[in-house]
């Protein structure tokens, strides 16, 4: 900790250290880009000196930088910055409107990429006639738009053609071709792996250069600055995405701390290289600020295209029957063996499970190592949307983090996509954060951005307190008996987040000795109704005790609606 006088000392807050044993400060001094002192006024102007600014807050509420723990930001990024973006819940006139007008720019053969349409969406655009108006509006272009999931794919006839996709296809594992059932043809809408095919193609034709790839992860991180993010997950990284972090940091351009997860097995995203050729490389890319600490490996798909594994049936339907609980990705002695090797390297492991059956073999699985003494790995569920009653306390007997990501925990689109193909009683019994809390799990918030429509913490804190959605868009609340306090919704998305990534020492409270992140708030979201926190906006974001957005200069993101 620095000995030199403080570059800043703020006064008169009222501070939210997110710290069990001491939650509320008046002040706190930030030297050499840590804090040195958290308290009270005096304690804090102790360490001011003839060069230190000393900031009167005027009563304003602070509280640590947030801390998302599943995001996809140079996904994100780079959607904002190159490619098209549909109006939120559009339904297939809006689609196609948006696609007419976004091709209309473009060169007769470039492709038109985007997203994301809504899982609810997928009865209304499978099917060849459709095909033909997307190819229609996008003039012959080929097209690839991504579902809300971003686990399926809607295809133009001229990108199937491309990417070499018929009826006859094989969709590789946990794939689907959707066959129009009058004509047989593919409908465009393409299941998991299905669509890496057209992934490919897209790659023939639209390389980033380094350049863009660093562009993406800036773009990603301005916003979520602008949200108050100072410390995030990437939950899926590519060698790309590693470069360009590590460029970003060494230029001292990093505004966040940054884990990355480094793919295991890519269902979805069409990275050039994964598994041994990616998760054992990650740490040439490793700087001050960011850290390859962990692999991720997708154990099944999502519930909406019935791939999330079970331990009960979806609902029949023509294609599955009666009986279908979807299957994980990897077979048991699969998933060991990737677990006990990376537990061999030091490296942690975020393991999507949509599914229950998912959620029991990981917990089976870590059971296993914790037995044979790895202690020391980080094991975060994510998602974990549903989970047998008797693994709820398995967590937090075996150190298993809830990753709960994105916003599922109120009503909305994904959600009734979900009611479509689960029983009602299952379905209504979603996420149970309260649960896995109160048994001592570490439950860590997360956006799962762009999945969800942005990172915006404050709609998951909300919807983690009323279970209902923030903006009243959907009606109900999603089993309300498992919503949280204010306190432990705020906490999933500081301390506990920062935990989960293994950055507990260093972010995701105000304690002296820690990296200066914190945001100063445009309210006090304790001292307002709970239906108004959503509204909550950040003035002020400073990462390692530098100012990285100031919404009074900025046109950033996170303005009330």
């Amino acid at each position: 900790m620095s000995t030199r006088p403080a570059d800043l000392v703020v006064v008169r807050a009222r501070v939210w250290t997110a710290e069990p044993s001491a939650p509320w400060a008046e002040a706190f001094a930030v030297a050499d880009g840590r804090l040195v002192a958290v308290g009270s006024e005096a304690e804090a102007r102790a360490h001011a000196g003839p060069g230190t600014v000393v900031r009167d807050a005027g009563g304003a509420f602070v509280m640590p930088g947030l801390v998302d723990v599943h995001n996809h930001h140079a996904m994100a990024g780079r959607a904002d910055l190159f490619e098209l973006a549909l109006p939120p819940g559009a339904h297939l006139p809006e689609i196609l409107d948006a696609v007419a007008a976004h091709a209309a720019g473009l060169p007769a053969d470039a492709w038109v990429v985007g997203g994301a349409w809504g899982s609810n969406r997928r009865t209304e655009i499978s099917s060849a006639a459709v095909r033909r108006r997307l190819d229609e509006a996008a003039g012959g272009r080929p097209v690839l738009l991504m579902e809300d999931s971003r686990h399926n794919r809607w295809a133009s006839t001229r990108a199937l053609e491309l990417a070499g996709v018929t009826a006859g296809s094989d969709p590789g594992p946990g794939g689907v071709v959707e066959l129009d059932p009058v004509t047989g043809e593919p409908t465009g809408v393409l299941l998991e792996s299905a669509g890496l095919a057209v992934e490919e193609a897209l790659s023939r034709s639209r390389t980033l250069t380094a350049e863009q790839h660093r562009a993406a992860s800036r773009r990603g991180i301005e916003i979520l600055s602008g949200y108050g993010v100072t410390a995030f997950q990437d939950a899926a990284a590519s060698r790309e995405i590693l470069g360009a972090l590590r460029s970003l940091d060494e230029a001292g351009e990093l505004d966040a701390w940054v884990v990355t997860s480094l793919t295991v097995n890519d269902p979805i995203f069409g990275y050039d290289a994964v598994g041994d050729d990616l998760v054992w490389g990650g740490e040439p890319y490793r700087t001050t600020h960011h850290r390859p600490d962990f692999v991720k490996i997708f154990l099944d798909g999502v519930p909406p295209a019935r791939t999330g594994a079970f331990l009960e049936p979806y609902l029949p339907d023509d294609e599955h029957g009666a009986h279908h609980c979807g299957a994980p990705a990897l077979a048991p002695d699969e998933l060991y063996g990737w677990l006990r090797r990376t537990a061999e390297h030091g490296l942690s492991a975020k393991i999507h499970c949509s599914g229950d059956a998912a959620v029991r073999l990981v917990l089976d699985t870590v059971e296993r190592l914790r037995g044979e003494g790895f202690a020391e790995p980080r094991y975060q569920i994510a998602h974990g949307q549903f989970v047998a009653e008797d693994d709820l306390t398995r967590f937090a007997t075996l150190g298993v983090d809830a990753d709960i990501s994105p916003f599922l925990w109120f009503p909305g689109v994904i959600t009734d996509a979900i009611g479509d193909v689960l029983p009602a009683d299952r379905a209504s019994r979603m996420q149970p954060n309260r649960s896995l809390l109160d048994s001592g799990a570490l439950v860590a918030g997360g956006s799962d951005w762009p999945v969800s429509e942005s990172p915006n913490a404050w709609e998951g804190m909300q919807g983690l307190v009323t279970r209902a959605d923030p903006y009243g868009r959907y009606p109900g609340t999603l089993w309300p008996e498992q919503a949280l306090t204010l306190d432990e919704a705020m906490t999933a998305f500081t301390l506990a987040g920062a935990r989960a990534m293994g950055l507990g020492d260093e972010t995701g409270s105000l304690r002296a000795g820690k990296s200066a992140d914190f945001v100063v708030l445009d309210r006090d979201p304790f001292a307002v109704d709970v239906e108004e926190v959503v509204r909550t906006t950040v003035r002020e974001t400073w990462f390692a005790g530098r100012q990285v957005f100031d919404r009074a200069t900025s046109a950033g993101p996170g303005d009330s609606r």
